[in-house]
């Protein structure tokens, strides 16, 4: 028999390394006014779903800010916090510390450099994977793009002929991964080594939330946004 939902035992991980080449100390570096893990931090902490928030890294600094913005944090070994190392390497490493404490009935896995989505986004897509009974979730925004690629022979046309081609509102609709928020059951990770597997449910966004962070242009952007829709 399913568990009811308020017996769930849910726990969210953030992995974020110290290591960030692109944009030095990028995941505590302030963006609008407190530092970006922060933001993801926050989202989690103010959802209405009963949330355990864990932190992985492999930095100090990072895990002083993680516990003051009310996480509690996983300290990785340098073997995990390479250029290299997967998002999966991290994610199996805190999962496997977490469950020597507690059973896990789902993992939500948030990247801090995604900001924007909403306490009420990580909600939607627990109730969503709940309620149909999916064994994982990514979250994605719809996508009316004309994909190519260049094979043998050429430029080949990849989601559509163009020898007949559609008005958009006439394509099948399409979806891109947007990497703001993945939810999965623990065996899908211990058996898969992977996010997802399984029945998968698809969560839609909007299009701001395939904004990911990881340059100096991006955080001037991300920025812009967010305090423009502070000032709304």
């Amino acid at each position: 028999m399913d568990k009811p939902v308020q017996t769930l035992k849910i726990v969210c991980i953030i992995p974020a390394r110290g290591g960030s080449k692109g944009v030095l100390q990028k995941n505590i570096r302030p963006l609008a006014g407190k530092p970006l893990i922060t933001h993801t931090i926050g989202q989690v902490v103010h959802a209405q779903h009963d949330i355990d928030v864990y932190v992985s890294t492999d930095d100090p600094a990072i895990a002083d800010i993680a516990t003051q913005s009310g996480s509690r944090v996983i300290m990785r070994p340098e073997s995990l916090s390479g250029d290299t190392a997967t998002s999966e390497s991290a994610l199996v490493h805190a999962l496997s510390k977490i469950e020597q404490v507690e059973d896990v009935d789902y993992v939500v896995f948030l990247q801090c450099t995604s900001v924007f989505r909403s306490s009420a986004d990580i909600d939607g897509a627990l109730s969503l994977i709940i309620q149909e009974q999916c064994d994982s979730l990514l979250s994605v925004v719809p996508s009316h793009r004309f994909l190519w690629r260049v094979g043998d022979k050429g430029a080949e046309s990849i989601n559509y002929d163009f020898t007949n081609r559609p008005r958009r509102q006439d394509m099948d609709r399409q979806y891109q991964e947007n990497g703001s928020i993945y939810i999965f059951k623990p065996w899908v990770l211990s058996q898969l080594n992977n996010r997802l597997g399984g029945k998968i449910a698809l969560y839609p966004m909007d299009e701001r939330s395939a904004i990911d962070i990881d340059t100096e242009l991006d955080f001037k952007v991300a920025e812009l946004l967010l305090l423009h829709s502070a000032s709304e």
